[in-house]
């Protein structure tokens, strides 16, 4: 059995990434600017999810994933649950889609995040305009994703330099030696 799935080591990176996720959270709540900002970052939060979902599944499971995403609606003041399903469906397809072929490489990978993440952000505008619900410029919006899909590598490389989540490998077992 692999040292990376025992399932103590599992629970911390579990907990790794809800830590991420409130510092994450943290930081953007912080009035650090007192004018509104002329541009839109990327959203980390959520490139962690894809990042970490494509590498380690088994550290961040679904419930996990849909508690963090809440929690950020709520606290970014967005329409509860909606980004959070979003992101939630957008994970699990990339887990499903990435099962059967581990080797793909990395630029299908983040192809295949920039597609995701553009559907979700469509479909996240488009639940908006038939809420209407006060929504930002679609120029704002557009460039809060390509931010997003430009800074995933940095993502990837920092959770896999510093926290270890690697990609898994075609013969990787979980903690009940079932292949991941």
């Amino acid at each position: 059995m692999a040292e990376s799935s025992r399932p103590a080591k599992v629970w911390m990176m579990r907990a790794t990434f809800v830590a991420l996720a409130f510092a994450l959270i943290f930081y953007h709540l912080l009035p650090l600017d007192l004018m509104p900002a002329s541009y839109a970052g990327p959203d980390v939060l959520t490139a962690l999810c894809f990042a970490w979902a494509l590498r380690r599944p088994d550290y961040v499971p679904a419930l996990l994933v849909a508690a963090v995403m809440l929690l950020a609606d709520l606290l970014f003041q967005r329409p509860p649950g909606l980004w959070a399903l979003l992101v939630l469906m957008a994970t699990e397809f990339l887990k499903s889609r990435d099962r059967p072929r581990r080797e793909t490489t990395f630029l299908q990978e983040w192809i295949a995040v920039a597609v995701v993440l553009a559907v979700i952000t469509i479909l996240f505008r488009l639940a908006l305009a038939l809420l209407i619900v006060p929504e930002g410029t679609s120029f704002l919006a557009l460039m809060r994703y390509a931010m997003t899909v430009i800074c995933y590598p940095l993502i990837v490389l920092l959770s896999q330099g510093l926290f270890g989540v690697r990609r898994m490998a075609p013969g990787d077992f979980d903690h009940a030696g079932r292949p991941m």
